[in-house]
């Protein structure tokens, strides 16, 4: 068992061009914001290692040297950008304070095994600081587009009061305007519509197939399997074009069936994978034991499978809700106006009209996407313990 206590003392050679590699990449954000990348960098390098130099061998005392370099971070933010540049400074100074004193305790290597090599231990932080930027990389656009939704003037971007915090900078009238908008209720409504129909199609038809492709006697098991989740692979773009010109020979193109029935095809795949997941440690004894009391199939399935495979299928139909209530390209091209969608408005508005009302709208899907994939994750550890995968 790793020991959870400090190992030794580091020398300054290593954690001070440490931290102050970790003031670069401060500097370069803080710089760029100001116009000087490059003596944003320098500058942060600098004023980091010598922080971090003074932290440990002048003032040694943790707390006080933390909160020091933390007031004084949040003094020099706010004298550059105001309050909310303070408060980035403020982070910044708990930070590197921590930082600073983490690696020269060696509380690093508190919770890893001593007998890791320094490799091996700087490919364990490098891959989740590679990890953690590539999470920061995807999330930065949803959580900027979140504040901005609450904008009191009609711009895109950040105004001056609300740099400020200043009240006044931020309104609800966006959010107004969509549920009072009858373009936005429209949208909204047909949204609803198709949504819910095409999960129910995509929940029965891929629950079926998911269960019919786990069974071992079934051949082409494998070509099958992938001719079913290919909506996942082929582009969006192809499939669109493609559900044009066979529902506009069939009748279907421009009618609420033909969007239903073209979401409810790119939704079944995600059925498939999740239910299929769920079948990985499903007993199949229980169900010739059923038969054996003589249940009939349709009995089975209900009183024995779907109640252990429940979490799988409610998975599914989550992602392919959120997949029919997200879908844009699609909908372009088998829809018609009678069947405008809450992103397709969206689109819409982008390419007409720039209104922050759409800000306001992605911020609501993005709150439900959320919920969804909170549900989907809840459901999944369930499932887990239902099959004994994990713990209770």
């Amino acid at each position: 068992m790793a020991a959870l206590t400090p190992i030794s003392r580091t020398p300054v050679s290593f954690y001070v061009p440490v931290v102050a590699a970790g003031g670069a990449i401060a500097g370069m954000f803080v710089g760029t914001a100001q116009g000087s990348t490059l003596l944003g960098i320098l500058g942060g390098a600098l004023i980091m290692a010598t922080a971090a130099f003074l932290l440990t061998q002048v003032i040694k005392a943790e707390k006080p040297g933390r909160w020091g370099l933390l007031v004084l971070c949040a003094v020099a933010g706010f004298a550059v950008g105001g309050l909310p540049a303070g408060i980035i400074g403020a982070a910044f100074g708990w930070f590197f304070g921590w930082f600073s004193f983490w690696l020269y305790e060696g509380r690093y290597r508190a919770y890893l095994a001593p007998y890791l090599t320094p490799g091996q231990v700087l490919w364990h932080f490098s891959f989740r600081v590679i990890c953690g930027a590539i999470l920061v990389f995807l999330i930065t656009p949803i959580i900027v587009v979140m504040p901005l939704s609450f904008n009191a003037q009609d711009f895109f971007t950040f105004t001056p009061e609300m740099l400020r915090f200043d009240p006044a900078g931020y309104s609800l009238k966006h959010y107004e305007d969509f549920f009072t908008n009858s373009d936005w209720q429209g949208a909204l409504a047909n949204s609803v519509k198709i949504a819910p129909a095409a999960t129910l199609l995509s929940v029965s038809f891929g629950t079926l197939a998911a269960i019919g492709l786990s069974q071992p006697h079934v051949p082409f098991r494998r070509a099958i399997m992938a001719i079913l989740i290919s909506p996942m692979i082929v582009p969006l773009i192809i499939s669109a074009a493609g559900m044009y010109f066979f529902y506009s020979r069939i009748g279907l193109q421009g009618t609420y069936v033909g969007v239903v029935l073209a979401h409810a095809a790119l939704g079944i795949p995600f059925v498939i994978i999740t239910v299929t997941a769920t079948l990985v440690g499903f007993d199949n004894s229980l169900t010739r034991a059923a038969a054996n009391m003589g249940a009939n199939p349709v009995t089975t399935f209900f009183r024995v499978q779907m109640p252990l495979i429940l979490p799988g299928v409610i998975s599914g139909g989550l992602f392919a809700f959120i997949t029919s209530f997200d879908e844009v390209v699609v909908v372009l091209f088998v829809g018609s106006a009678g069947q405008k969608t809450l992103p397709w408005q969206m689109f819409t508005g982008l390419r007409e009209q720039i209104s922050p009302t759409i800000l306001a709208v992605a911020t609501i899907l993005v709150i439900i996407s959320i919920a969804l994939l909170t549900v989907v994750e809840m459901l999944r550890r369930r499932s887990e313990r239902l099959r004994g995968m994990s713990p209770g």
